[in-house]
């Protein structure tokens, strides 16, 4: 699986702060903890880094994704009962403007943690992107 050890490690570093700060608070709350728990594990986080957005080759704005761990996977908390396709769809565009290729939604909303991890695949078949993803309670 495309950063498997990153992705893994992410996911046990959620579960921590998770077990410590406990379901239902803001999602910055758990942002800036788990910043704190990946950096302790040895791992580089972006926060808040922004990305230029272009539409038919025009500046149109900027994207902001919450964490980017060792340059590699973007990490976005939330703090929602499930994760639908608009937060799959915003991931996969999160992909394509950052160039990365693998995200994990973490919800904090209930006392075990959910995930998803969501991976863009360079390879196309037709138009669309190659989506795989995987659910984690």
């Amino acid at each position: 699986m495309l950063h498997e050890a990153i992705t893994q490690d992410i996911i046990g570093a959620a579960m921590a702060v998770l077990s410590e700060l406990k379901p239902g608070l803001d999602e910055k709350l758990y942002e800036r903890a788990l910043v704190i728990e990946l950096l302790a594990r040895g791992h580089v986080v972006d926060q808040q880094r922004t990305f230029p957005v272009y539409y038919q080759n025009q500046l149109i704005g900027k994207l902001t994704p919450d964490l980017i761990v060792d340059g590699l996977v973007i990490a976005d908390p939330k703090v929602v009962s499930a994760f639908n396709e608009t937060h799959i769809g915003q991931m996969l565009g999160y992909l394509a403007i950052t160039g990365s290729e693998v995200a994990l939604l973490l919800s904090f909303k209930e006392a075990m943690l959910r995930w998803k991890r969501v991976i863009r695949e360079r390879k196309k078949i037709g138009t669309a992107d190659i989506t795989d993803i995987a659910d984690g309670k």
